[in-house]
């Protein structure tokens, strides 16, 4: 089952390369940022000082934890027949946190988790097991891991979707509302929603985050080409690109970008592929769409949730919203 799954993916990632670099402006999708190099480059961005992302929504979970799981009690019997589902599910760490909170309430939950990186979901999965929680893992992509949990999942209780980290800001906009309605459509009346969102705030602090002084986001970044030359035969020459990080206002987003030094042509054998790219020509390879917080009421709204609660960090700017369905 794992082979067929990693060989699923593989071959998805060969035709998304193959796609996406022959757009005008090129992408990488940035899903595929999170190899287990990608992981763990991640894993020491989220400890930066300028990236403040993580630990706000780590004070948040911890602050407010009793009430989201107060809140999956009320809307059905709390009597280990729940289920926890979470979309990213990065070290775990997150989870971990709602996990003993519900054994502090005397209650556990069946837990499954959907993450593209095997060491995302290896970390989570030996995290959760000590706590003596039931876990099933599923790599693959949300929506892909939504369909097959919800067609796999016996519905025993209630469910609470875990979409935290300011993921759903790698959507745009119609794409977030888009996505946040399907998993409505997978829910019961009564079923959660968590979802975290960074907010709007300085520029400065935004591009901060985004192209830290230490280097560790452009080799998070960089990391994408040293993948596609390792798994897809591709020869990118890492010294002839640089990482590049821009707010672009009108959209309300941090883009990333990888910009080729040089006029070159570059070679994915997997895909069959060469590339040409002039000097300064780019690759963009993720969006991070910052939001309001009346935004992202209104997009559950209209995604088909009728109640949430909302709880914000003012300093670090960022919200953890909590929707009824």
């Amino acid at each position: 089952m794992a082979s067929t799954a990693h060989d699923v993916l593989t071959a998805q990632f060969i035709a998304e390369v193959r796609r996406d670099l022959a757009l005008s402006p090129k992408q990488l999708q940035s899903k595929y940022l999170y190899d287990p190099l990608g992981s763990s480059l991640f894993d020491a961005i989220c400890r930066l000082p300028w990236y403040r992302i993580t630990r706000s929504e780590l004070r948040l979970l911890s602050r407010h934890a009793r009430e989201i799981v107060d809140a999956l009690g009320r809307s059905g019997s709390l009597d280990g027949d729940g289920t926890i589902v979470e979309l990213g599910c990065g070290s775990g760490e997150k989870l971990v946190i709602l996990a003993e909170a519900l054994q502090d309430r005397g209650a556990s939950a069946h837990v499954h988790l959907i993450d593209i990186s095997s060491q995302a979901l290896e970390q989570t999965e030996q995290r959760l097991t000590r706590l003596h929680f039931s876990v099933v893992g599923h790599q693959s992509t949300y929506e892909d891991g939504l369909r097959t949990d919800a067609a796999a999942r016996d519905r025993r209780g209630r469910v609470l979707v875990l979409l935290l980290g300011s993921n759903i800001g790698n959507f745009d906009p119609p794409a977030a509302a888009a996505f946040l309605s399907r998993i409505r459509a997978m829910l019961a009346p009564g079923d959660l929603l968590l979802l975290g969102a960074d907010l709007v705030k300085p520029v400065d602090r935004l591009l901060a985050a985004y192209d830290d002084p230490l280097g560790v986001t452009a080799a998070f970044n960089m990391n994408l080409l040293v993948r596609i030359n390792q798994e897809l035969g591709g020869n990118f020459d890492l010294a002839r690109f640089r990482h590049r990080a821009i707010w672009n206002a009108p959209a309300g987003r941090i883009e990333m970008h990888l910009v080729s030094g040089v006029r070159q042509q570059v070679r994915v054998a997997a895909a069959d592929l060469d590339v040409r790219f002039d000097a300064g020509e780019h690759i963009w390879t993720e969006s991070s769409y910052k939001y309001d917080p009346d935004q992202l009421l209104a997009m559950g709204r209209q995604a088909g949730f009728p109640s949430s609660r909302q709880w914000i960090d003012p300093d670090a700017r960022f919200a953890l919203t909590l929707f009824t369905a």
